[in-house]
């Protein structure tokens, strides 16, 4: 189903064009008046109950995994990737004999931390690079083999979302019985996904980009079995058996809370960002996702096919891409003039790598479209 304009639910101004989903959403006002909400709330500590400690997170926790298709008992709250793949790379055992695969600029998040554990374990980075005309997904299969020890990767290419077949690479890393680590900050509330179907180990995304919250709260998953045994990188009094009584806090706790819970970053229950992140995930399931990624395929499509009538490059034309992005190729010399002429005509994009990379959303139409080649143009 394709959703209407959206863009009086947030406070876009009219001449803007804003394309840039994909590094920062707007706040819808929803977002907005949930965060004043908070902070109203937080002003006056003496009103905020035991149970806002604990209730609010745990909606939150159920919205995500419904957008994941998870228990919500295996859905972790975090800072940030960079957080989420740390709490992976710890869980995951590497040796000197293995290897560990991800793509060819790759965003870095999900790069560092399997770095540092090469160089503690001795397992070799191997980067991916696709060949021309072959997808990310049959380059990515072709280098998992008896010595992958995880396969590190995203849904689509953060630069210009040319998309990776998760199903087919999971069933390549189960083969060779490696494990599967995703960053799915780039299509999580924009393209459907189904962690069972999937199959991985750990699934992590920010919450400021499709998932349209705010800066500095993300989503982990884990699959059960780290839930049971798994080793957090902090040691939250929250993520403890009992927490909820406040009285009990010093007989101290060995067993967590159940599933991914223990997992949780400290003072998860902020009491500004969760009623924001919760207002977010609400709009997005009220949509739905595959009516959002429906949506955007059908301004996407068009943006594609005015690109190549007007000579632009397509990035990865010839190959799989998701429906909310699009990356157009231009030079490193060429952008910095480009990026102004745009930024004076107040369409915003992104840029990344030696590509544009256009992300519209609901609030964007056809007028957001002239406005951009308008812009290209002159």
């Amino acid at each position: 189903m394709i959703i209407p304009n959206q863009k009086a639910l947030y406070t876009l101004p009219d001449e803007v064009s804003y394309f840039n989903c994909a590094s920062m959403s707007p706040l819808l006002r929803s977002v907005e008046e949930a965060g004043t909400w908070g902070l109203y709330e937080r002003r006056h500590p003496w009103e905020i109950s035991a149970s806002s400690w604990f209730e609010p997170v745990e909606t939150l926790r159920e919205l995500f995994a419904r957008i994941i298709h998870a228990d919500r008992d295996n859905i972790a709250l975090i800072p940030a990737v960079s957080y989420g793949i740390a709490i992976a790379a710890k869980n995951i055992p590497l040796a000197k004999n293995q290897t560990i695969v991800v793509l060819d600029q790759q965003y870095p998040s999900n790069v560092y931390a399997w770095r540092e554990r090469s160089y503690e374990t001795g397992a070799t980075i191997v980067t991916v690079k696709r060949q021309p005309g072959q997808s990310w997904t049959d380059a990515i299969v072709a280098h998992i083999d008896e010595r992958t020890g995880v396969v590190a990767i995203p849904n689509c290419h953060w630069t210009d979302g040319s998309l990776i077949d998760l199903e087919s690479v999971s069933r390549r890393v189960k083969d060779v019985k490696a494990r599967l680590v995703i960053d799915v900050s780039q299509s999580v509330g924009a393209y459907p996904l189904d962690v069972n179907a999937i199959r991985t180990d750990f699934l992590v995304s920010v919450g400021y980009k499709w998932l349209m919250g705010p800066y500095g709260l993300g989503y982990l998953y884990a699959a059960p079995e780290y839930g049971l045994r798994g080793v957090p990188l902090e040691y939250s009094w929250l993520s403890k058996s009992g927490a909820e009584d406040f009285t009990r806090l010093a007989d101290y706790q060995d067993a967590y809370k159940p599933g991914a819970r223990r997992f949780d970053a400290g003072e998860s229950p902020s009491f500004i960002h969760v009623p924001m992140a919760i207002a977010a995930l609400t709009q997005i399931l009220d949509w739905g996702v595959a009516n959002i990624h429906e949506t955007l395929s059908q301004l996407t499509t068009q943006i594609r096919m005015r690109a190549q009538q007007h000579g632009f490059t397509v990035s990865s034309a010839d190959a799989p891409h998701v429906g909310h992005i699009v990356g157009l190729n231009f030079t490193f010399d060429q952008i910095p003039a480009l990026g102004q002429k745009l930024v004076d005509h107040q369409v915003y994009v992104g840029f990344r790598g030696e590509k544009m990379r256009i992300a519209p959303h609901v609030y964007n139409d056809v007028d957001d479209i002239d406005r951009l080649f308008e812009a290209l143009l002159k």
